[in-house]
């Protein structure tokens, strides 16, 4: 936790698109957002072995498949999590101007990408 306090004393005070957000507001959002992307999938998939080796260890035929099915919708659902906010942060980085600072897609780009600019 103090390692936190240190990264937030050392950013910039706001960020560089014309809506003045303040640094550590940007960097927490960017770190949530990174959080998601990674952490749930990792979660989903660990959760959906769990379920899987509790039904092989029941060893009956039905459980198999029903913790074989689970295992299947929580590997989907982890894949789609992660696509989707990089499909975002994709779409939002090519749609920002690099020209014009003061547009709001570049303000959302600053802030979703801030954490990985300012690690």
């Amino acid at each position: 936790m103090m390692n936190l306090v240190n990264i937030l004393d050392k950013l910039p005070d706001s960020t560089q698109c014309g809506f003045n957000i303040p640094g550590k507001l940007a960097y927490v959002v960017s770190l949530i957002i990174t959080v998601i992307q990674y952490g749930v999938p990792l979660l989903l998939i660990i959760f959906g072995m769990l379920d899987l080796g509790k039904s092989v260890i029941a060893s009956k035929e039905d459980e198999i498949k029903k913790g074989y099915q689970t295992f299947i919708k929580r590997l989907i659902a982890a894949i789609v999590v992660f696509f989707v906010i990089a499909v975002v942060k994709l779409i939002v980085g090519l749609a920002a101007d690099d020209d014009d600072k003061t547009g709001i897609v570049n303000c959302i780009d600053e802030v979703v990408s801030y954490y990985s600019k300012h690690k």
